[in-house]
């Protein structure tokens, strides 16, 4: 099953995109555990075209016996045609598999049990041969005697890192499998370091995330957790979503048993084929993966939006109209979503409850904004539009991912960043930080800004004195300082991830500077006043000048604390506190996307899901 289906507008190169269904993860009856080993492989590849898929993988256990069991019927079905030996039946099986062929791209490939138990998915092109795919399985360590097992189980393997370089240097595609569940390198309670967390899900042969959460709208949800916005986890990642079909359909006895396609993924191509998925997944177009679902159920990416509301990849706005200056706010979103991590625009529409506005003329407002984007954003930004549709209301919705020639400004001086819902222009270290990034300097310059302005502490107060005591500050690279009690060393939420901290002070003449350090990318900004402050540093440094913290305060767990709670701005903040040693450091406004790890128990709301 290795032909490509041509269509007119699927061709490779074509540059009208469109969405195909796949599903990455099934197993075949070669898997050890499959549960309908009496099916035959064309009843298999049916089902797979019933359920609408455009592209399908074939990932049994430590094994290819299913790629190769379909070859070989195929290559003996055509066989005895040149041979006129066709049985009816055969003939007509022969004649269902030349038109799936040009149905439904099949690519091979198998799921491999690493060491420790890991599990990953290892897709290739489909004119792969079997030889070369064993070939990587034996390299990867699969005893050659259990080459056709198709077992979980293999003994001593290859451990992750090792696999997803071997499989990239075989020519495949390295996918996480169920990454945030059972034998997933992403699983909650990781039986390993944090570092190792780390470099399972951000190595650079790692393509995706196959996880089982896709839908979820949980502040816990794993794409959430892997967009980028995280100081240790800075990798966005592609996450999709996939059967793990061990059946032809779904078990009446148990839903989390699926069939072929009944958990799969939408993927806008320019064509269904194994080099389109391996540039989609190489790029950073990551609004054109989604979740399928079926027309009975289809998704409100507006609604999921709104509930979410304005944050700091996210922002809405009811029009675009140059009176106003509605359009030169809308501009400015673009911009800053550009120098920071990305984000998602809506216009037509506000982040309140109740009927969408919408547009008039959607597509007027589109050819405006990219008139006004091309003539007055420097550099160039690649920028998609997509109208939507809301109960008769045209709502356009604007993608911006992080700009590659940072910094991004408009018409040639201005330079807005994005911090949490509020768009803002940069101010001198934040541009400075841009430029270094835009040269990958940031971590030597972060250290010596470190160095410089670790000055003053955020000690709470030990008795009724309203001045802080002073201390020698943070230490360590990213922040840290000593490591706090009940905390591992290699901890990656050892802070929390948002929210800002003050690491710095200096009084001139009547005037007292700050620096204040952003806990979401670990930049600390100098010479901050109170009255120059944008709305999250204005709260820190009247927080820290007006109610200095006492320690019986603290509601403390361990060496972690709240000092207080409160709902701002639409969103639950909290005020953090870190006890290291006889210092406690103070970080102001975290919202709840930031709080892993120690932290999470002080999130108390329930989860929607």
């Amino acid at each position: 099953m290795n032909r490509r289906r041509k269509t007119n507008n699927t061709r490779q190169g074509s540059s009208k995109l469109r969405w195909y269904k796949v599903d990455l993860h099934t197993h075949t009856p070669a898997s050890h555990d499959y549960e309908d080993p009496q099916i035959t492989y064309l009843e298999w590849l049916l089902t797979a075209h019933k359920r609408g898929l455009d592209i399908v993988a074939i990932t049994d256990h430590n094994t290819v016996a299913g790629v190769a069991a379909i070859r070989r019927e195929i290559e003996w079905l055509t066989r005895l045609q040149v041979q006129n030996r066709l049985t009816h039946e055969e003939r007509s099986n022969l004649e269902q598999w030349q038109k799936l062929a040009n149905e439904i791209i099949v690519l091979p490939g198998f799921e491999f049990t690493a060491t420790f138990g890991f599990h990953i998915l290892a897709i290739f092109p489909p004119e792969i041969s079997i030889r070369e795919l064993e070939h990587t399985l034996l390299r990867l360590n699969v005893p050659a005697d259990k080459l056709d097992v198709g077992s979980t189980e293999t003994g001593a393997s290859t451990d992750v890192i090792s696999a997803y370089e071997s499989i990239v240097e075989s020519g495949g595609i390295a996918i996480a499998a169920h990454a945030n569940s059972t034998h997933g390198v992403a699983m909650r309670n990781f039986p390993f370091g944090g570092q190792t967390k780390i470099a399972y899900t951000q190595d650079e042969n790692l393509s995706a995330l196959e996880v089982t959460d896709l839908e979820s709208r949980s502040r816990k949800a794993t794409d959430r957790f892997f967009n980028g916005s995280k100081p240790e986890y800075p990798r966005k990642m592609h996450c999709i979503q996939g059967s793990d079909a061990h059946r032809l359909n779904t078990d009446p006895r148990n839903s989390r048993r699926l069939g072929i396609g009944e958990r799969a993924t939408e993927l806008l191509l320019p064509e269904p084929s194994f080099e389109a998925i391996q540039a989609l997944f190489a790029s950073r177009f990551f609004d054109r993966t989604r979740p399928y679902r079926s027309q009975e159920k289809v998704v409100d990416h507006l609604a999921a939006a709104r509930t979410e509301g304005p944050n700091q990849t996210q922002s809405f706005h009811e029009t675009a109209s140059k009176r106003g200056g509605r359009q030169a706010i809308v501009l400015a979103d673009v911009c800053a979503f550009a120098n920071t991590d990305g984000g998602t625009t809506f216009i037509g529409a506000s982040a309140r409850k109740g009927r969408v506005k919408g547009l008039s003329n959607p597509k007027q407002v589109q050819k405006e904004l990219q008139q006004a984007l091309a003539e007055r954003l420097t550099p160039p930004l690649e920028v998609r539009f997509e109208i939507l549709q809301n109960e008769g209301a045209g709502v356009l919705r604007v993608g911006v991912d992080a700009g590659d020639e940072k910094p991004y400004c408009l018409d040639g001086s201005k330079f807005y960043v994005r911090n949490d819902a509020e768009t803002s222009l940069a101010i001198r270290d934040e541009i400075v930080a841009l430029i270094l990034e835009s040269v990958d300097l940031n971590a030597d310059m972060s250290a010596r800004q470190e160095s410089a302005t670790a000055t003053s502490s955020n000690e709470p107060e030990k008795d009724d004195n309203p001045t802080a005591s002073k201390s020698s500050g943070p230490k360590r690279s990213k922040g840290r300082g000593r490591t706090a009690k009940g905390l591992e060393e290699d901890d990656p939420f050892y802070l929390p991830q948002n929210g800002v901290e003050i690491v710095g002070r200096e009084t001139r003449g009547d005037t007292t500077y700050y620096v204040v350090r952003n806990l979401r990318n670990q930049r600390s900004v100098s010479n901050v006043t109170r009255k120059g402050a944008r709305k999250l540093w204005n709260y820190a440094i009247s927080q820290y000048e007006d109610s200095p913290v006492k320690s019986d305060a603290i509601r403390w767990q361990e060496n972690v604390g709240v000092v207080r709670a409160e709902k701002r701005a639409g969103k639950m903040r909290f005020d953090l506190a870190l006890r290291e040693g006889s210092n406690v450091r103070l970080f102001y406004g975290v919202t709840a996307d930031g709080m892993e790890g120690a932290w999470a128990q002080f999130v108390e709301e329930p989860e929607s899901v």
